[in-house]
């Protein structure tokens, strides 16, 4: 059985809640998060349709965008409004429900980004 010395000496505590594993701090004072660089790129946006692992159903995916993860849930957020369509951002990737692909192209664009059409 290890004892708490092994464990490294995190416990659940209630007056901090959650504690990241990195540094050691609650969650809401993390400083190992704050330190993540920004993602690096060729500064072009690739939106692409798939349907692979997904039912047959398409979904639109938005790769390359160049900003933190706050930024990129409100870019999200702006497209899925935008298509009227429901959607989520995982990894770094926006995906939106159904193939709304040339929509997505356009609202890009008029926010300003460089925007190329990715697969077929």
């Amino acid at each position: 059985m290890k004892s708490f010395a092994d464990l490294g000496g995190l416990v659940y505590s209630t007056d901090a809640g959650r504690m990241c594993p990195a540094c050691r701090q609650p969650v809401a004072q993390c400083t190992c998060q704050q330190n993540k660089p920004l993602p690096t790129g060729d500064g072009i946006v690739r939106v692409s349709r798939e349907t692979k692992g997904r039912g047959g159903k398409a979904v639109t995916l938005v790769k390359g965008v160049l900003a933190d993860e706050a930024a990129l849930t409100q870019l999200g957020k702006q497209l899925k409004t935008a298509c009227g369509s429901g959607g989520t951002v995982k990894d770094g990737v926006i995906e939106v429900q159904g193939d709304h692909v040339d929509r997505v192209i356009t609202t890009l664009q008029n926010l300003g980004h460089k925007v190329k059409r990715a697969g077929g």
